[in-house]
């Protein structure tokens, strides 16, 4: 063997090699059925109709694509350009498609991305192994940091903070208890998000917990000057169950403008200015905290990952749903005849005409 390699190498311009082809054929590509000869496909290269790649005008027959399929066990080579195949070529694609579908692994479960804003998980279900998979334990840079998060840090990696989950899984339970509390109390909940794709999550989050939801910027004054900014807004009444009472606008319109019970925030850093009027009006406020941000800002904090639209998903849409389930319970009293909270009380007609 060394020495025919060495023959070759020194006489290899001498002696003509046999030439051998890398390029792979038709054949090669189907050699399955080149080795079926019972059903006489011993070889793909068999007179192939005429018409079938029949020349198009102003395309050389070089450059147009051709399809090789097996239909009833016989081979067609399809030019996919001609109009009289293009519906068979199309055909053909879909049957082979319809047939590959079920081959290879099944990953179950695996990721939906918009299964969160459509079905929002229950306080109940969250677990580490979720949170993990929402990167909701990724942080900043450590050059970013605050010193205030240092209780919710595990450690370092690769110069990033990583968040604890176990911090964070205990903080999501206390601030769902939080929003179904407020939600039994027929409070007023308002959900906040402002940045880039969080306008669906935090308005279905704010349809279950029965609150309002707010994902463009937030007017400065709101609170602290209310009844300026929101004189034009309607206020109505309703009962225990959630119907519209109808009263007199002059009841409505000598009422002071509403403020939130509760403001959950999504990114807190853009909001800084809610989160002081909040502060000033004694709101509590319920917020996801980063690494890089303060945690003092927020009444009841979050520690996760901002950024992560996953992450924010999963937070909100817990939220929601455990707002949900504080209607619920609202609700289930009401028909008992427990009422939850203070009524407020409102003048009668004779009242306001005398």
């Amino acid at each position: 063997m060394i020495v025919r390699q060495s023959l070759l190498r020194q006489a290899g311009r001498t002696i003509p090699l046999p030439a051998t082809s890398w390029t792979r054929s038709l054949a090669t590509e189907f050699n399955g059925f080149e080795n079926n000869k019972s059903k006489g496909t011993s070889d793909v290269k068999a007179p192939i109709q005429s018409d079938i790649l029949s020349p198009v005008p102003g395309i050389k027959h070089d450059d147009i694509p051709v399809a090789v399929a097996p239909v009833n066990d016989k081979i067609h080579v399809i030019n996919p350009q001609h109009s009289r195949y293009r519906v068979r070529y199309h055909n053909i694609l879909r049957n082979q498609k319809s047939r590959a579908t079920y081959l290879g692994a099944t990953i179950e479960p695996h990721y939906r991305p918009k299964r969160l804003i459509a079905d929002p998980l229950p306080p109940s279900q969250i677990t580490l192994e979720l949170l993990l998979a929402s990167q909701s334990h990724l942080g900043h840079a450590t050059s970013l940091w605050n010193p205030r998060n240092s209780r919710y840090i595990f450690g370092i990696r690769q110069g990033i903070h990583i968040i604890s989950l176990d911090v964070t899984a205990a903080h999501l339970r206390r601030a769902c208890s939080v929003v179904s509390g407020v939600a039994e109390r027929a409070g007023l909940i308002l959900f906040v998000g402002t940045r880039k794709g969080q306008s669906k999550i935090v308005v279905k989050a704010a349809k279950l917990a029965g609150g309002c939801h707010l994902y463009e910027r937030w007017k400065p004054g709101t609170l602290t000057n209310g009844e300026q900014i929101l004189d034009m807004c309607a206020i109505k009444a309703v009962d225990e169950f959630d119907q519209q009472v109808p009263l007199p606008g002059r009841q409505l319109a000598d009422r002071p403008s509403l403020k939130p019970d509760l403001v959950v925030c999504l990114n807190p850093i853009e909001n800084w200015v809610m989160l002081n009027e909040c502060g000033l009006h004694n709101v509590p406020t319920i917020g996801i905290i980063d690494t890089d941000a303060d945690s003092r800002w927020i009444t009841y904090p979050i520690p996760a990952n901002d950024d992560s639209m996953r992450c924010v998903e999963l937070i909100c849409g817990t939220l929601g749903k455990a707002g949900e389930e504080g209607q619920a319970i609202r609700r289930e009293k009401a028909r008992q005849g427990i009422i939850t909270y203070t009524p407020t009380k409102m003048d009668s007609e004779e009242e306001l005409n005398g």
